[in-house]
């Protein structure tokens, strides 16, 4: 049986963790990358920043962009796992890091994923591409369209594998917001936090595919969730790790090495859950308060959280008051079960700590005449 190995090894991967020394708003976790950022996933708080703003080439961190769309797809029914996909020209003749797909080649979605998320395979993404949207050229039409509507302001893609080229460019601050945004879809963990598996099983041409993402199996906590490298962004990661209800996001960009790269991830990591706790007020799906609107099809309107509540503190510090309050969009009926109707903020000392939408959690449809006269009288009757 013909196989191919896709084998990313990393050499001498478990150096000493590098120490973080504090010294007040000065702290050299990251020495060895160009650019670096840490956040608290539910949050969005920025614990440790190192030029996060700057405009950047981020290599296939771009890919992440691509995985929301995907599952969005997946999600909606537009686009099912075990489909298969017959690959082009086109997505074959991608050069960086492939699966070796061949023209004509057909194989399933699941394993292009698998291709994506732990090998990077640039052929795998256009193959994608193309099934969601028809050409790469239209796919990354969808991801500059998703960056607007996530407000990101350093980001604009011209392909979606994350080719250096004029006008392809992002920032750490916007690749974690872009890593924020893709954790949502929680499927992606089922592919990210796999350190190795195969593709095309049961065939001739079996594939072995590695993580490229080695903190999966050396970092206790980590499942995700990017790995890259071109010339201009070197070698970069987009890392994510969660230990009880606190989960953080690193990116680092501009290694020369991707074992420095790895060690100083690590570090960097290692500080955010040494210096923070996060504690989870809410989950989502939890009902935080209801509305009545005349003429529906319900007697309320449950008001439902999208997403879990975590609030993060620092490891030390007395723990604040909350308050909570709930601000409702301009909506009309009919609304569609999980469409957003408002928001959800909760306060610390006058201060916004975390600000989450709430949707609803059936059909709300407007009633005729005859059934709102029928409900009337069963109102008055019970």
């Amino acid at each position: 049986m013909k196989k191919i190995f896709i084998i990313l090894l990393l050499l001498s991967f478990i150096p000493s963790i590098v120490c973080a020394k504090d010294s007040g708003t000065n702290i050299n976790l990251v020495p060895n990358s160009k650019n670096a950022i840490l956040i608290e996933a539910s949050t969005g708080k920025i614990i440790f920043n190192k030029k996060a703003y700057d405009k950047v080439s981020v290599a296939s961190l771009t890919k992440m962009m691509g995985l929301i769309i995907i599952f969005d797809n997946i999600e909606n029914g537009a686009l099912k796992e075990d489909e298969i996909v017959t690959v082009s020209e086109n997505a074959k003749s991608m050069g960086g890091t492939q699966l070796y797909l061949d023209t004509g080649e057909k194989i399933s979605v699941r394993d292009l994923i698998k291709g994506i998320v732990m090998a990077s395979a640039n052929d795998a993404m256009v193959a994608l591409a193309e099934r969601v949207s028809g050409t790469e050229e239209a796919f990354v039409s969808l991801m500059n369209k998703k960056a607007n509507e996530l407000g990101l302001k350093t980001t604009h893609f011209v392909n979606s594998v994350g080719f250096d080229e004029e006008g392809h460019y992002s920032s750490c601050y916007d690749m974690a917001i872009i890593a924020s945004e893709l954790i949502k879809r929680s499927k992606v963990f089922e592919y990210s936090s796999l350190y190795e598996t195969y593709v095309r099983e049961n065939t001739d041409n079996k594939t072995w595919v590695v993580n490229t993402n080695k903190l999966v199996r050396f970092y206790e906590g980590a499942d995700g969730l990017k790995t890259g490298f071109t010339d201009n962004a070197g070698s970069s990661i987009a890392a994510t790790a969660k230990r009880g209800d606190l989960r953080l996001i690193a990116i680092a960009l501009g290694y020369d090495k991707s074992n420095i790269r790895n060690t100083e991830v690590m570090a960097l990591l290692d500080y955010g859950f040494n210096q923070y706790d996060a504690k989870k007020l809410y989950s989502k799906g939890d009902i935080v308060g209801s509305i009545t609107r005349d003429k529906t099809n319900v007697d309320k309107i449950d008001l439902v959280l999208s997403n879990d509540i975590i609030v993060l503190t620092k490891k030390g510090d007395a723990t604040p008051k909350y308050t909570y309050e709930i601000n409702l969009d301009n909506f009309s009926i009919p609304i569609e079960k999980n469409e957003k109707v408002g928001n959800f903020l909760v306060k610390a000392n006058g201060s916004i700590i975390n600000n989450t939408s709430l949707v609803v959690n059936k059909d709300i449809k407007k009633i005729s005449f005859i059934n709102l006269f029928f409900k009337t009288i069963r109102d008055v009757l019970f």
